[in-house]
């Protein structure tokens, strides 16, 4: 299928079982998957990764900005698939024991051992809306899990008024079979009859407050409401774990805002992250056709969707008649075009593979593969793709504290990559 009606089709999620690409959910093997290995070549930069023609003719802000030169990992490297027994797994959070904690965009959530062993369904979360692009979405530890077993996750939920992005907590209990006494902290409304466009992403900042990503919900009705500091779509807020605005936000002294409003002007923001060393929130979001961005989040800061972007209609007209630039609004520090259909996200910390450490890994779904970024100075400087032969929707990319990192796909599978041993 051609790249550009796939990403129509799939890569915003519109039929989550359609865009399925069918893999089965036999066990997997422990056998480490050569094609996987990297080769001994050196870390050097060469041609851009993407090599197809843009969907747009609009010129980047800065060099560098899109189509960085190529780059290729040097450590010899190889990745297995530990497990194909989820069903459309959403978002990954590792428990103190080394075991993972994974949401299944249908409603559950499993835990799944390093060694491939998934459990059964923890019962006990709100039922989820799981239409389109809605389900069990992202979820995260509280920091001090290991005493309280405290749990937060991010879910599209059916209302009176419509569907909207909501955020809840719950207490895991002992035996991992169930989430106890789960409530609703955080709703981003107004509600609105669609199924897309919910973000989802949730971790928790320095300071134990919540970093929630909600979409703009996609209409065009909409997408106004992504400038809007009145509501709470197509935002990043900042909450405590209560759910109400953490102290510090940047429009708490506003009348005419929200007072949980970190940042806005964002479409649909699937993969957010701290960087290690410099403590640098980072996200990535989904453009139109075209236009997938990676930006440098700042507070109070506007990112300019639907004012400015680097894609364009779906059925092909600009959007702000064409505006990429406007003073003000914030530029992407990176954009793909044609899409990446960028989701989950981490940045690797470990020692294990020397050149990918504080590099961003992302996770791709239209473009099936796992994008690596070099980043220095706050900007793009090499690009790789990792993955792309397993032709797999690469829905979450997680660091974990045994060195590697590990991905989870539509397709129900989970990844180890790491060095090769």
């Amino acid at each position: 299928m051609h790249k550009k009606i796939f990403h129509i089709i799939c890569g915003i999620g519109l039929m989550a079982v359609a865009c399925n690409n069918g893999e089965s959910n036999a066990a997997a093997t422990d056998k480490p998957d050569t094609s996987g290995i990297a080769s001994n070549s050196t870390d050097s930069t060469g041609k851009p990764v993407e090599t197809e023609k843009a969907n747009t003719d609009y010129k980047p802000a800065f060099p560098g900005q899109t189509r960085i030169a190529g780059v290729k990992t040097k450590t010899p490297w190889e990745f297995k698939v530990i497990t194909s027994g989820l069903s459309n797994p959403w978002g990954i959070a590792e428990l103190p024991d080394g075991r993972f904690l994974v949401t299944e965009k249908a409603g559950t959530m499993r835990i799944v051992s390093k060694d491939g062993k998934v459990s059964d369904k923890i019962n006990g979360a709100p039922a989820v809306n799981a239409n389109g692009q809605g389900g069990l979405l992202g979820l995260t530890l509280d920091p001090a899990f290991s005493k309280n077993r405290m749990v937060y996750w991010v879910y599209s939920e059916k209302t009176a008024d419509g569907n909207l992005t909501a955020v809840a907590k719950g207490k895991l209990s002992d035996d991992g079979a169930s989430l106890q006494n789960p409530v609703v902290i955080y709703r981003a409304t107004p509600a609105h009859n669609s199924s897309l466009h919910y973000g989802g992403r949730i971790l928790f900042d320095k300071n134990g407050y919540l970093m929630v990503s909600t979409g703009e919900r996609s209409d065009k009705e909409t997408r106004p409401l992504a400038q809007s500091l009145q509501a709470g779509l197509g935002k990043i807020v900042r909450i405590t774990t209560d759910g109400k605005p953490a102290p510090g936000n940047p429009f708490l002294k506003d009348k005419n805002a929200r007072p949980e409003i970190w940042s806005y002007g964002h479409r649909n923001v699937q993969g957010l992250a701290w960087h290690p060393v410099t403590g640098d929130l980072w996200e990535n979001e989904f453009g139109p056709r075209g236009g997938d961005e990676l930006n440098r989040i700042e507070p109070g800061k506007n990112y300019g969707w639907p004012s400015i972007t680097y894609g364009i209609e779906y059925a092909g007209p600009k959007i702000s008649d064409g505006a990429t630039q406007k003073e003000g609004l914030e530029q992407p520090v990176y954009y793909w075009d044609p899409v990446l259909s960028p989701s989950g996200m981490a940045f690797y910390s470990g020692d294990a593979i020397p050149e990918w450490k504080n590099n961003l890994f992302i996770g791709g779904l239209s473009s099936m593969h796992i994008a690596r970024l070099v980043i220095e100075n706050n900007k793009v400087v090499g690009e790789e793709r990792l993955l792309s032969g397993e032709k797999e929707r690469f829905r979450d990319v997680f660091n974990a504290s045994d060195g590697a990192l590990y991905a989870v796909t539509d397709g129900g599978k989970m990844y180890r990559i790491g060095k090769k041993n």
